[in-house]
């Protein structure tokens, strides 16, 4: 009778202790390494003891100016009592808690839809009620809400609308596009070769400044369009311009073979795309289109060139509060923070969205 045969226990990952053993060898491994280790050990050395005095030591938490200027460190204070117009910009105050709510709705829509067994027609379905929704709790003129012009809307508030509907509204577009341009139709791929070229060769600014002041120009006497929804076609149109060219790339580095095997089994144009082709090209091409998204949602500082007040924008305007004067450094400091966190929120997520989606990942 022979023995069983115990399944082999998976390998063991190196340690902690081995870990940094590994890294100190790697900092030391030479002269020109040590030397650069050093170098670097004696920067922190003169730069963070200072910063940490000036930012945890003598920091002032609570308090006003005075107290600030006082203290000799950091004014967090200042950041606390303009976090919330930060936040909602010129929204009034006691109507707050419609962007309040509208927050809430994004963000839960947003983590949704980065766990994969949400993906489907209905987590579409939800973003299809979702997206309105949201529209009506800050615009307000129905069901009893009052009507709050777009140009009191700002803060983090406009900033999470503009990146999330110019995104998502943009991704798929990018799509058609690189399809388009790829395309065995001749019109359609100089359609799209055009709309990618045109919106690529200029800056982002510019068409901002043909949404917000020359489209208006062009329209029939008495037909005006929302300036924020000028804004959102503008960001659109330049997210799918450079999506696209990402999406083309993943496209063209498919192998051939893997056409070929979708057309020997008899599937049509459309299905090879979607079943086949699509998923395939955009699982490769994850890095380079976080890259860009990561791009584009800094982008949206450059609103406030046509008058709409992002994130960034309400944190200087609130420097000019004759109360608070004197502390940019903490409000850079602040927005640096959030955009940081928001952004390193995205790189984390497409790493670990890359390895599930590796032959073999869950």
């Amino acid at each position: 009778m022979s023995a069983t045969t115990l399944p082999a226990a998976p390998p063991r990952g190196p340690s902690f202790a081995e870990r940094a053993t590994g890294f100190l060898r790697a900092c030391f491994a030479g002269p020109v390494n040590s030397a650069i280790t050093l170098a670097c050990l004696g920067v922190l050395w003169l730069a963070v003891p200072p910063f940490w005095t000036w930012a945890v030591t003598n920091a002032t938490l609570y308090g006003t100016a005075q107290d600030c200027r006082a203290a000799g460190g950091a004014c967090w204070a200042f950041v606390r009592e303009k976090f919330w117009f930060s936040i909602f910009g010129l929204y009034p105050f006691e109507e707050r808690w419609r962007p309040a709510t509208m927050i809430v709705i994004l963000v839960a829509m947003v983590v949704l839809s980065t766990i994969r067994r949400f993906w489907g027609r209905w987590l579409l379905l939800g973003w299809a009620v979702a997206a309105p929704t949201m529209w009506i709790l800050m615009q307000g003129g129905v069901f009893g809400l009052s009507f709050v012009q777009t140009r009191q809307w700002g803060g983090l508030t406009i900033t999470g609308i503009i990146a999330v509907y110019g995104l998502a509204l943009g991704y798929p577009l990018a799509i058609l596009l690189a399809l388009g341009r790829r395309s065995e139709l001749t019109l359609v791929r100089w359609f799209c070769t055009a709309i990618i070229e045109c919106v690529r060769g200029v800056p982002l600014i510019s068409l901002l400044f043909m949404a917000a002041i020359m489209l208006p120009l062009f329209m029939p006497q008495g037909v005006t369009i929302d300036r924020l929804a000028r804004v959102l076609v503008a960001y659109t149109l330049f997210t799918a311009a450079y999506m696209a060219e990402v999406v083309r790339g993943g496209l063209q580095a498919m192998p051939r073979g893997q056409y070929e095997a979708a057309d020997a089994i008899g599937l049509s144009y459309w299905k090879k795309m979607r079943l086949v082709i699509l998923p395939q090209a955009l699982t490769i091409t994850i890095p380079a289109q976080v890259n860009t998204f990561i791009g584009l949602f800094k982008d949206t500082t450059l609103v406030v060139v046509i008058g709409v007040f992002d994130f960034f924008t309400t944190l200087r305007a609130a420097l000019g509060d004759p109360n608070w004067l004197g502390f940019p450094t903490e409000a850079y400091l602040f927005a640096a923070g959030v955009y940081f966190l928001l952004c390193f929120a995205m790189s984390r997520y497409s790493m670990s969205l890359e390895r599930s989606l590796k032959p073999g990942g869950r």
